[in-house]
Parts: C-alpha cells; sequence; structure tokens
C-alpha cells in the first residue's frame, strides 16, 4: 500500500527530512540540519514547529451531536465550554483503549475530533455506527494540515506571525496568517508552551512558510517525529500502541483524570470501573537509570531474584537528563523509589521507579 504524503512533503524534502512510516503516513522522522537532539533542544529552550497533519481530523454535526460523542467517550465534555478543547478517550466494551484524542467543542452541534492516524477509520466507524438520526460523523482525514508549534519561544513566534497567543490553556481561537484563516489551539505533546495550528490542506504550505518566516528571529527548527518521541517521553505522555492499546486501559495507563466517572454511561465505562474499583492491574510508572541502560519497548523489569514485575512500553535516552528514561506498565506491589533491573540486550541494568514527568513542564504556565 503506498503512504499518504503531507501536503507539506515537498517542504520537507526541501529541508532534508528523513522519513518514516506512521499510521500510513510517510512522516518527517528527523532533519538534516542537526537530527533528533537538536530539535528536541529547540523545543525545549526555543522553539520548534512539527508537522502533524498525519494526525486524523474528524467532524461530527447535527442536533446533539456534543451529547452524542459525551456518550461515546470516556472524558466528561460537560466540563468544558465552547472554545475549549478535552484529551479523551475511546474505548472497548472491556475498556481497551482504541484510541485517545482531542476533542475540539465547536458548539452543541459541531464538534472536531483529532484522533491518531493509525485508528481515525476505526473512531470513525464506531461513531457513524452509533450515530442517532441527525448526526452526521464525516471523516476530514485528508482535508486539513496540522502544525505544532512549541517551546518557550512559541508565543512570540505566533505573535510575530500575527496569530493570536492570549488564550488559556486547552482553548482554541480563530486567527489569520499569510491571509488565511486558521484555528489556533493552546496545547501540544511536548511539555512546553505551545500551540497546535489547523488549516485547509490547501493553505498548508503558506501557513507553514509564514510561521517559519515568523519564528526565524527566535531561532525556530523544523522537528521531526523522532523528537516528538523523546519530548512525549520525557513528559512521560502515553502513545498509543506503547502505553495505550487494546490490551492496556486507561486505568492502566493512568490516565483516569480523563474519564468521567459520575457520567451514566459511555463506552467500556463497567470494564474499566472495575478494574479502578479491583486494583489488580499493572499500571503505568517512570523508570530512570542508574546506570548508562537505556530501556526499550518490550523489554523485561524484574527484581533481584529474577521476578518479573512488568515491561517497557517506551524507553529512549534523555536528551535534557542525558541519561535513560522508560515508562513501564509494573505489577501494583512496586514502590516509587525502588530499584529495578531491566534486561537491557542480555544485561541487568539497575533503573529507580518514579513517577512522571521526568523534566518539569511549562505547558499551562500563563
Amino acid at each position: 500500500m503506498d503512504l499518504l504524503l503531507s501536503p507539506l512533503h515537498a517542504r520537507h524534502e526541501d529541508l532534508g527530512a528523513k522519513f518514516s512510516e506512521f499510521g500510513g503516513w510517510n512522516m518527517p522522522l528527523e532533519y538534516a540540519d542537526g537530527g533528533v537532539l537538536a530539535e528536541h533542544r529547540a523545543v525545549r529552550e526555543a522553539v520548534g514547529i512539527f508537522d502533524v497533519s498525519h494526525l486524523g481530523k474528524v467532524v461530527v454535526r447535527g442536533t446533539g451531536a456534543a451529547d452524542f460523542v459525551d456518550r461515546c467517550l470516556t472524558n466528561d465534555l460537560g466540563r468544558i465550554a465552547p472554545g475549549q478543547a478535552q484529551y479523551t478517550l475511546c474505548c472497548d466494551e472491556d475498556g481497551g483503549t482504541i484510541d485517545d484524542l482531542i476533542v475540539y467543542l465547536r458548539s452543541d452541534f459541531d464538534v472536531f475530533l483529532v484522533p491518531n492516524a493509525a485508528n481515525t477509520a476505526e473512531v470513525v466507524r464506531r461513531l457513524a455506527e452509533a450515530a442517532p438520526e441527525g448526526v452526521e460523523v464525516v471523516d476530514r482525514h485528508r482535508d486539513h494540515a496540522i502544525f505544532a508549534v512549541q517551546g518557550p519561544l512559541s508565543d512570540e513566534t505566533l505573535a510575530a506571525a500575527g496569530l493570536p497567543t492570549d488564550h488559556a490553556y486547552m482553548s482554541f481561537t480563530t486567527g489569520t496568517v499569510a491571509g488565511v484563516e486558521v484555528t489556533v489551539c493552546r496545547t501540544g505533546y511536548t511539555g512546553e508552551r505551545g500551540y497546535e495550528v489547523v488549516t485547509a490542506a490547501e493553505d498548508a504550505e503558506a501557513v507553514w512558510d509564514a510561521l517559519m518566516a515568523a519564528g526565524r528571529e527566535h531561532g525556530i527548527r523544523a522537528c521531526g517525529l523522532g523528537a516528538r518521541d523523546t519530548l512525549r517521553t520525557e513528559m512521560g505522555y502515553p502513545l498509543h500502541g506503547h502505553e495505550l492499546s487494546r490490551e492496556v486501559s486507561p486505568v492502566m495507563a493512568r490516565v483516569g483524570w480523563a474519564v468521567g466517572w459520575d457520567k451514566p454511561w459511555f463506552w467500556g465505562k463497567e470494564a474499566l470501573e472495575r478494574q479502578r474499583d479491583e486494583k489488580t492491574v499493572r499500571t503505568l510508572r517512570g523508570l530512570v537509570a542508574e546506570g548508562r541502560g537505556i530501556p526499550r519497548p518490550g523489554m523485561q523489569v524484574i527484581d533481584a531474584d529474577g521476578n518479573e514485575l512488568g515491561e517497557i512500553t517506551s524507553g529512549t535516552f534523555s536528551p535534557t537528563l542525558r541519561q535513560g528514561i522508560g515508562l513501564a506498565l509494573l505489577d501494583r506491589g512496586v514502590e516509587d523509589g525502588a530499584e529495578v533491573l531491566v534486561d537491557v540486550r542480555g544485561r541487568q541494568q539497575p533503573f529507580r521507579v518514579t513517577q512522571p514527568p521526568f523534566v518539569r513542564p511549562s505547558t499551562k504556565e500563563s
């Protein structure tokens, strides 16, 4: 199957991008002028821009659209008002995670969803099959581009482009750049203050060029999905297919804060309540290397006697901490601060159990 291309593919080629497959899309992994470490540092210290147009885009519209979405997904849409966004999850009846996604609440009859690329078709299928008369679910995956402008100088970059920056965390508004109206949401996946900009696919190049030009004096750097992964791992943010999956529920991934427990019903509610109350499933924890070990997904976590305690879901070398860090699903009896061992290519490397984030976030700072 041919991979889908971002509307910015030619721009990425011009920047010397190294490409990789993400959810059926051919997307930049890193760029030639520095790679993952330089891109990671730009986001932590200045500003970076990511093309995340591979993410899904779904419109749910019609009378009662917001209520319908609320009855399906885990979080409580009643907690937010139009003009705000919310992190939520789509679960199976057994509590497994079909996807985690962002909901933009435009109005009671107009909801915009941003699921993960690989799961978009399944999210659309489930919602479309469950939609009542008068509610329409439309897959707009190819119609929009999304850019993430992230870092301590993201405000300055957007302001230089003439875009708004004074709205609250997880809220969105509209603005105009390069003569194009875009949606600007104050959110991201890096732990730094930042924004995500949604535009029509046909306007993607003009908007990208304007943002790059606006950020030039602030040291903006195009960043690939390799740096996006190291940045989100330092924050302990879950990635579907690793910390969340059909086998890993929101309870296991410790994102129960994104579950509206008081709602009368949503997909998977009974199973998730059972997991929450019984406290028997493994849960997500952080690991920091005591030595030079770098954990990778699938590696086993054991105690000093060789007893299995869990498994690494994500692991990397932290460019900020300059040491190995990982996320792991561990038995509930493992205490914070405990020393555990990870089988790193046949050698048992010591790690300390902790609670993410590994690096102090600035996402919500005003």
